[in-house]
């Protein structure tokens, strides 16, 4: 009874909510929000899905080149980055999209599009920030490797891992990186590096030699941006939407918002409730620390935002 009480009103809203997603009569202009980390699969406690929405966002994109009375994407970022692979896939969707439909996309920028939010952003034709955005960060990064091997000598706690390889179990909290090891890791981040900075220069025209001057993992301003030939102008997602329409004579269209929402039962039962984080003391914490940083997919994202 407790339970139902608590819930109540989120029942109500899950049996009669309307999942219709959103209408259009007419040519219209969609305004698709990519907010958050950008990676797949994100759930929450309950596994109710959280944040930024990856295949989602693909689909919906998919759905917009066969919508006719579409007629143009305003892609609004706000986020510090996210992984290689989910980045680069919808880097290379908007630009389907774009070869598709030879219709424009235009990228308008929140409080931050850095690292994968700013790589996302490169498939535009034109580049919006705030006027207090934080952008670039263009850069790799592989994560933070936590060696506690000292740690757990000191301790008595003694570790076997059994491997095939000698490089197998490399990242290892336990057992100290090796020289080779290091140079395979920095060869995983130097290539997704030359990647980055390539399709910098590819799409905003820059030469590359001065794209990898500037691409050394620093945020920038939007001002500093501008300068840089990184955006195209400062200003807000209606500025976007006046300069799409004056452009490509598009007066005629409407803004729809395309956002993520949670319409399952499951969902909107449990989507407002927050579970608190639970810890017993110093090591559990610092356990919980070297686990979450010897997790090291690699990743277009900036330390400082995420």
């Amino acid at each position: 009874m407790l339970i139902l009480g608590l819930f109540g009103l989120n029942v109500k809203r899950a049996l009669f909510s309307d999942d219709r997603g959103y209408e259009v009569d007419g040519p219209y202009l969609a305004a698709l929000y990519v907010e958050g980390t950008i990676l797949a699969g994100q759930v929450d406690t309950f596994g109710i899905a959280t944040g930024y929405q990856h295949q989602w966002t693909l689909d919906k994109i998919d759905e917009l080149m066969n919508d006719p009375e579409n007629k143009g994407i305003l892609l609004f970022i706000d986020s510090p980055g996210g992984g290689v692979y989910e980045s680069d896939e919808l880097y290379l969707k908007l630009n389907e999209y774009k070869e598709t439909t030879e219709r424009p996309v235009y990228a308008v920028m929140g409080s931050m599009a850095a690292s994968g939010g700013y790589y996302i952003a490169a498939a535009a034709d034109e580049i919006f920030a705030n006027r207090n955005t934080w952008t670039g960060s263009i850069g790799v990064t592989i994560g933070t490797l936590y060696d506690i091997s000292e740690l757990l000598e000191k301790y008595g706690v003694k570790t076997v891992t059994i491997t095939a390889g000698r490089n197998k179990a490399m990242g290892s909290s336990v057992e100290p990186l090796t020289q080779e090891q290091q140079a395979i890791f920095q060869s995983l981040v130097d290539e997704a590096y030359e990647q980055f900075v390539g399709i910098v220069a590819e799409e905003r025209n820059l030469d590359l030699d001065a794209v990898k001057n500037l691409a050394d993992g620093r945020v920038y301003t939007a001002k500093q941006a501008m300068e840089l030939g990184l955006v195209d102008s400062i200003g807000t997602m209606e500025d976007a939407v006046y300069a799409m329409s004056e452009k490509y004579d598009l007066w005629d269209c409407d803004v729809i918002d395309i956002v993520y929402q949670d319409h399952s039962l499951w969902g909107n039962l449990f989507g407002s409730v927050k579970i608190p984080d639970l810890k017993s003391g110093d090591v559990s914490a610092l356990l919980e620390v070297v686990e979450g940083g010897n997790r090291f997919p690699i990743s277009y994202e900036c330390e400082l935002l995420k």
